[in-house]
């Protein structure tokens, strides 16, 4: 399914650590490359994504790379009905989104095969007056699948 979404990599002097993940291969889960952000001299790199199934593992190939500095490793993802990027950090050796204020990610029930890819549900702000956010689906009938 046609779906955009964008992932920032933020690392301050982890070049040598992202460079990996700047060349294709062909056996990863995800497709693409990261490209360097021009002009950063602290570390960044982003990619974008037009279908779900092009993406699905990232989260995971960043999580087993050698970070010299994990603790300074932000991952912001963005997906195409998001309001605004999420924000991962590394917690306990697993990235983990970090709950921003004002802004709640919702969840929609679980597909009813594995056929689909998983869905990341959306991040959307509670604060602006949207008054279409739908309920929060329970934990356990959400996806367990990471989407990312």
């Amino acid at each position: 399914m046609s779906r955009m979404a964008q992932v920032l990599v933020l690392a301050r002097y982890e070049d040598e650590v992202m460079e990996p993940l700047t060349r294709d291969d062909e056996s990863r889960t995800w497709r693409g490359r990261f490209e360097r952000i021009p002009g950063w001299f602290v570390g960044g790199w982003y990619i974008e994504f037009f279908r779900e199934s092009q993406r699905v593992g990232i989260l995971k190939d960043l999580e087993a790379l050698p970070w010299n500095q994990p603790y300074c490793v932000q991952v912001m993802l963005h997906d195409e009905d998001d309001d605004c990027f999420g924000l991962w950090m590394f917690h306990e050796g697993k990235l983990v989104e970090l709950p921003l204020p004002r802004t709640g990610r919702f969840h929609e029930p679980a597909p009813p095969t594995q056929e689909y890819p998983p869905r990341p549900g959306g991040l959307w702000r509670t604060d602006v007056g949207h008054t279409w956010l739908p309920e929060q689906t329970p934990e356990e009938l959400r996806d367990p699948r990471q989407a990312w």
